[in-house]
């Protein structure tokens, strides 16, 4: 199978190159640094700079994850275009090759975020639900979503992936609290109580993996663990397997006044379920916080 990925220097971009480069498939990654793929995503994956490198190559999947980080700046007005030009615009630009091409992959699985659903409060989501607020990343996730969806028009199968917060030290939230909480400066954030959705990366791989090769699979899915934890539990955890304290919480009055909007990532919360990949069959290997937490090789 040949395989385009976007934002495949990523952390899930890679892992799965490294999954699929295994199985034997072939990789090509679109990428504003071509010359670093190889590197970074293996030496067997191909990096371009445009899709029209690709000439008349037929393409079996697309896996669209490329945008640029929503966590790492405040967001400013600048950020908030570049935000939204590396998801949608980026998309769009996909779309419109995949329109002028005779031939079209079968299937896309493009990226999205639990974020999707906005700060929940206590409401338990799955794929039927709607958004219960609308800020920022809700609106981002819920514009990404409707461009990538637009590839049904022209005959591809479109999968979305809502991700959680995704267990890994190679990236991603848990391992930017790995180093304050191994000094003893974790805690919970603002009340604790928010919900978090959790997925191990290697749980993250394997569906994504498991809904390219499903046939049946369309539309979105929570990529999530299926017992998500509230903050001050996921601290309390966090630590104990640092074998660290957990005492120095983050006020949320502190936060809302650093971050601005950006905070509502981390005083917002998703009390999100994977029901349909529950039941399209998919099973996790890690659904308990402290086991997966424990898997992390960055921990010690």
């Amino acid at each position: 199978m040949h395989i385009l990925l976007t934002g495949g220097t990523g952390l899930i971009g890679q892992a799965l190159c490294r999954l699929w480069s295994a199985q034997g498939h072939r990789l090509t990654v679109w990428s504003r640094r071509p010359d670093e793929v190889p590197e970074l995503c293996g030496q067997s994956v191909r990096g371009i700079a445009r899709l029209e490198e690709l000439g008349d190559e037929s393409i079996d999947a697309v896996i669209n994850l490329a945008g640029a980080p929503i966590a790492d700046r405040l967001w400013t007005r600048k950020r908030r275009l570049l935000l939204w030009s590396s998801r949608i615009g980026l998309t769009e630009h996909l779309l419109a090759w995949l329109e002028s091409r005779e031939q079209r992959p079968e299937v896309m699985i493009s990226g999205s975020a639990v974020g999707w659903y906005g700060d929940a409060g206590e409401h338990e989501l799955d794929e039927s639900s709607r958004p219960a607020k609308e800020d920022f990343a809700s609106q981002l996730c819920t514009a990404w979503e409707e461009t990538a969806q637009r590839a049904e028009a022209l005959g591809i199968r479109v999968v979305l992936i809502r991700t959680g917060l995704v267990v890994s030290d190679r990236g991603g939230f848990v391992q930017r609290l790995l180093l304050p909480f191994k000094l003893g400066l974790g805690g919970p954030i603002g009340s604790g109580r928010q919900w978090m959705p959790w997925i191990h990366i290697e749980d993250q791989i394997a569906a994504i993996d498991f809904l390219l090769n499903c046939n049946d699979a369309r539309g979105p899915y929570n990529l999530c663990a299926p017992s998500p934890v509230r903050n001050r539990e996921f601290a309390r955890t966090l630590a104990d397997v640092l074998h660290r304290p957990a005492f120095m919480p983050a006020p949320a009055l502190v936060l809302r006044i650093v971050l601005g909007e950006l905070s509502v990532l981390l005083l917002g919360g998703q009390r999100a379920r994977p029901a349909r990949l529950l039941e399209a069959g998919f099973t996790f290997r890690f659904t308990d916080l402290r086991v997966a937490l424990s898997d992390l090789p960055g921990r010690s």
